[in-house]
Order: C-alpha cells, then sequence, then structure tokens
C-alpha cells in the first residue's frame, strides 16, 4: 500500500502542479481565448484545413432565436452548444423530429418553446465561463463510428488526447451514460477508457473514481478494444494543437461513421482523469516530453508519442 502511495506522489499530476508547471509554462494567455470559443476554435481550425463538425447557424442575440426555426426542423438532428460553455455545460443534442417535438439522445422530447428557453439562457451566460453574455451554436449532428456506436448509451463516444508541444502523450475513450444523459463528460457521470498510445486499444476503464469492465447500460466489454482511425486520430490532435498555438491541452476527437475524425473541441486546461482511465500517471510522460529535442514533422511527432513508456 506504501509503495502505491509514494508511486502516485511520484507519478501523479495534481491540479496545482499541472497549472504551475505546464498551464502557465506552455499556454500563451493571449491563445486562450482561441479555445474558450468554441466559434473561435472553428474559424482556426479551418484556416488549418482541420475538420470539426458542420457548423448550421450562429444565433448572439434574443431576437435571432425565432429565426433559427426553420433550420432546426430541416436539420431535424442537430447539437446545440453554449460558444463559450465548459464541461458539456448547455449542450442539447437532438437526434431526430418527430411531427412538431425534438427528440433529445437521451430520449426526452422538446417543444419549440423548450429549444427557445434553452436558447435564451444560452446567450444570458447560465452555461458559459464566467457567466459572460454567450451565443448559441447549432453543429450537425455527429453519428458515431459503427465500431464506436455501441459504446455509447443516447450519444457518441469521444476520444481525448493530452498533448505537449505537438506530441500526444495520453488519451481516453470517454463514453455516455444514462446518467450523464447521453454526454461523454466525466464529471456528469460519463465513462473514461484508457487506450494505450502505441496500439490505439482499450485498457481500463473507471466511472468516477471506482474501476469497471463494462458499460452499465450496454453490457459492452470496455477492455481490449482496437479503436477505428487511430494514426489519423492522433496526428489530427497534433495538428489542431499547431494550430491554436497552445504547448499543453486537451484535444477532443469523436470518430464519425461518414466523415473519419473529427476536432469536436480543444480545452487549454485538460482534466486530470485520463490518469484514473489509464492506471497511469502524467508526470513521467510530460516531464520526457518536456525534455525532449521535438521534431517539426507531425508524423514524427505522433511517432515519439506512441514510444513514450
Amino acid at each position: 500500500m506504501l509503495a502505491g502511495l509514494r508511486c502516485v506522489h511520484r507519478e501523479f499530476l495534481g491540479i496545482n502542479r499541472r497549472n504551475h508547471d505546464y498551464l502557465f509554462r506552455w499556454n500563451r494567455r493571449d491563445r486562450w481565448a482561441l479555445v474558450d470559443d468554441k466559434r473561435e476554435t472553428k474559424r482556426v481550425l479551418a484556416q488549418s484545413g482541420l475538420p470539426t463538425p458542420a457548423l448550421l447557424a450562429v444565433c448572439e442575440a434574443p431576437w435571432e432565436i425565432a429565426g433559427l426555426r426553420p433550420t432546426l426542423e430541416a436539420a431535424g438532428a442537430f447539437a446545440l452548444k453554449p460558444a463559450r460553455g465548459a464541461g458539456g455545460s448547455g449542450i442539447v443534442v437532438v437526434v431526430e423530429r418527430r411531427g412538431e417535438r425534438f427528440v433529445t439522445a437521451s430520449g426526452r422530447t422538446l417543444g419549440w418553446r423548450d429549444l427557445t428557453a434553452h436558447a435564451a439562457d444560452v446567450l444570458a451566460g447560465v452555461h458559459s465561463m464566467g457567466g459572460r453574455d454567450d451565443a448559441l451554436l447549432v453543429e450537425a449532428r455527429v453519428a458515431a463510428a459503427p465500431a464506436l456506436a455501441a459504446f455509447g448509451w443516447g450519444g457518441v463516444p469521444d476520444l481525448r488526447v493530452v498533448v505537449l508541444r505537438g506530441v500526444p502523450v495520453l488519451a481516453m475513450l470517454r463514453l455516455p451514460t444514462r446518467r450523464s444523459a447521453g454526454r461523454a463528460n466525466l464529471h456528469l457521470g460519463g465513462i473514461g477508457v484508457g487506450v494505450a498510445l502505441d496500439s490505439g486499444t482499450t485498457t481500463y476503464a473507471v466511472a468516477g473514481r471506482r474501476p469497471v469492465t463494462a458499460h452499465p447500460d450496454t453490457g459492452a466489454a470496455l477492455a481490449g478494444v482496437a479503436l477505428p482511425a487511430w494514426e489519423e486520430t492522433l496526428r489530427l490532435a497534433v495538428r489542431a494543437a499547431d494550430a491554436v498555438g497552445l504547448g499543453f491541452l486537451g484535444v477532443d476527437v469523436v470518430v464519425d461513421g461518414r466523415h473519419g475524425p473529427l476536432v469536436l473541441e480543444l480545452n487549454a486546461r485538460p482534466g486530470l482523469a485520463v490518469q484514473l482511465a489509464n492506471r497511469r500517471g502524467l508526470r513521467p510522460l510530460l516531464e520526457r516530453v518536456g525534455r525532449a529535442a521535438i521534431p517539426a514533422d507531425v508524423e514524427a511527432r505522433v511517432a515519439l508519442g506512441r514510444s513514450l513508456r
């Protein structure tokens, strides 16, 4: 037990060390705004030719809300997101339209009045960081690749890749559950599944701090699954980090069944649960990359990340 505690103290990264040794050292403050605003993130990524879910509409003022109705009714399936939201707050994913009602990923049905009220809350900053006035983004709904569809309940699994100096160092698959209402965020009740960088195969899984071996809603076994488009996902994460100019960040990628890997969003303050999901601390990995000579080539940096032990 003491040996285990010493290992945790020596290898696992805590919030304070994350902030002082990595966020403040490697992330220029003026670049944070690019990832704190999903609209800006999309713009910068598009300039670098990187794929993201299609943006169908943007609503910036209360009097524009009514004008969204034709777009939402025509789309049938879509995601509503606060531009400055964090942690999955304020995201509503609609999977189909039934007459005058919209069915969410968690099975709830919403009328136009419900969507109007939600849009008004988003614009008022209810879901934004710091409670600032916000904008509402309407994105095309992402459909999970068939190999991943069975691992999420009511939503789409995504991949969180932690990147330092343009090198991927640790990754996990995030799975939506009934408890998380179909969202993949771990703090809302999603499942975190560690992924071996070298092979793209799942290893361990956690629900909160509790180890699990199967999805609580679908019963799917969580270890030993080879993820699709793994090389492409890592390359996309590295290129996204390059595009926004941040040295330390979390890149969230979803593997869409039609379009392949897409950058879902970026996080300049990545959480640390990825360590629990992998049963592996970030500190030794980050220290190695911090000291290493980093190649300019994307493929070489992906290879460096996959070789870390």
